[in-house]
């Protein structure tokens, strides 16, 4: 099966308000034990992911989406770039094997002409707009072209001086290949693809851009960040780079092209070099932007429209090569086991791998004491928590240390909070988890007395404004600074001040 299917890609997505918003996923063929077209179908049906791009046209693989009502992306490999993009009779038989022989059972809405071609293969860059527009060319002489869009992916990397997104541009160099195959998606109605990785720009740029902004977290207003030059507010990477592609292209006086986000994620896995490739973070980044994309919310350049993204990916991939990173940016295993549960409440039935929605806060693993100690503090003071139970004698009292006092005070808060967003994090001190941390005659709250298997590490910040009532314990108040997170500033982004 290595050779059967090469990558599919679902999205989520959320477009104009005449479409519907979905969700998608990544899958490769380094998987030790890759499932059959069949099987991975059958995950796509049993989550609901209704929209699913191909990083190739394999046969097996449309053939199983058919009759599906999948929307379906397919893709033109970069190896065959150079032979589409010189011979419009080659392009012609490539949209005739590929997409004609499968529609309309197989519902094929674009074709995505390489992927990263400028970065990747820049001695392809000549020939990918003709390669786009023979594409379309065979399309049109189909009577196709109205019902399947044709685009080419492109790496952020693109796009120079993105902080603030005002400022940004295309890199000139590409100047001959951008403004034309911009020009032809205006002109064909399509969309510029793009792919975003918060996860490498907060890497590499040396502690300047804060993880709470890579991670979706939610930021008090007087944290937000704004651009010097248009005012408006950025709370995540997100946003800010997909709106630099927006600033980059109305450079170029294109206005009208929408921007497709192909793929964005975030690794469940690192190696030493990489700290912040953890199950917690992936699952904090992928359910902070399903939720941000399912709401439906837009950027902050374009509110209200949406931008239609690619999750990557799907499936682990055992065998890739390269860093243990690589290896670990999927959401199920070959067996379709999530890696981590999304904690999805309230964002419907999309990817609804949470099937039991049991979520507990604890204290995370490794946590300074000192920090424990403090939030364990505000959580039975400020907070509001019951904390009666880890009182000396009590049923929560053993094991008497701050790591389990913590996490009962933290489970409470979160529980009697609505597990609401923002409630389990105490300046990063916790994390949620599937996993009941009831023992003995210990019931936590939320508690349904079964054990849970599978993390999730939607790590938020805490809320600022907690009215839930509660019994003021032993534990000292050391002050309620815990309500609210401390945000590094980015370079670009001038700080709003409060008055």
């Amino acid at each position: 099966m290595a050779g059967l299917i090469l990558f599919l890609l679902t999205a989520i997505s959320v477009v104009a308000a005449d479409e519907d918003a979905f969700i998608g996923v990544n899958i490769g063929n380094d998987v030790s034990d890759m499932p059959t077209p069949t099987q991975v179908v059958a995950l796509l049906k049993a989550q609901n992911i209704k929209h699913v791009r191909l990083f190739d046209a394999d046969r097996a693989m449309l053939l199983a989406l058919a009759n599906t009502g999948i929307q379906v992306i397919v893709s033109i490999p970069n190896e065959q770039l150079l032979g589409i993009g010189q011979s419009n009779a080659t392009a012609a038989n490539w949209v005739s094997r590929n997409v004609i022989a499968h529609v309309p059972a197989t519902n094929i809405t674009a074709i995505a002409v390489g992927s990263d071609v400028l970065t990747t293969l820049p001695n392809a860059g000549p020939i990918l707009v003709s390669a786009l527009k023979f594409i379309h060319s065979a399309l049109v002489a189909s009577n196709l072209d109205r019902l399947i869009k044709v685009s080419t992916p492109h790496a952020s990397s693109i796009i120079l001086d993105s902080f603030p997104p005002s400022q940004a541009f295309f890199n000139r160099t590409w100047d001959p290949v951008m403004v034309p195959l911009l020009k032809f998606l205006q002109s064909s109605g399509s969309y510029l693809m793009l792919n975003v990785y918060p996860y490498y720009d907060y890497m590499k740029s040396n502690g300047v851009i804060p993880l709470d902004y890579a991670l979706f977290r939610p930021l008090p207003p007087n944290k937000e960040a704004v651009d010097s030059n248009t005012l408006l507010h950025y709370t995540n990477v997100f946003d800010a780079v997909v709106d630099a592609a927006y600033f980059a292209m109305s450079y170029l006086n294109i206005t009208n092209v929408p921007v497709v986000v192909t793929e964005s994620g975030w690794p469940s896995k690192g190696d030493s070099t990489e700290p912040d490739a953890t199950v917690d973070n992936a699952n904090t980044y992928n359910s902070n932007l399903i939720r941000h994309v399912l709401n439906n919310t837009g950027t902050p350049k374009r509110p209200g429209i949406a931008v239609s993204t690619f999750i990557y990916e799907l499936y682990n991939e055992d065998l890739r090569p390269g860093s243990t990173s690589e290896k670990n940016w999927g959401l199920f295993d070959a067996d379709g086991i999530p890696i981590y549960i999304l904690h999805l409440t309230g964002a419907g039935t999309v990817l609804a791998n949470d099937t039991t929605n049991q979520t507990f806060c604890v204290a995370k693993e490794g946590s300074d004491r000192k920090m424990l100690q403090a939030a364990l503090d505000w959580a039975c003071g400020p907070g509001k928590v019951d904390c009666s139970p880890m009182l000396q004698g009590q049923s929560c009292y053993q094991p008497d240390n701050v790591v389990a006092h913590a996490t009962y005070a933290f489970n409470a808060y979160f529980q009697r909070m609505a597990k609401s967003p923002g409630t389990c994090d105490f300046k990063g001190v916790a994390t949620i988890t599937t996993t009941d941390p009831s023992h003995g005659s210990c019931i936590f709250p939320g508690s349904t007395g079964k054990n849970g298997t599978f993390v999730n590490g939607t790590s938020l910040a805490p809320s600022s404004n907690s009215t839930t009532s509660g019994c003021h314990s032993q534990y000292l108040d050391r002050g309620s600074s815990f309500t609210s997170s401390v945000i590094i500033g980015i370079l670009f982004l001038t700080l709003v001040v409060s008055l």
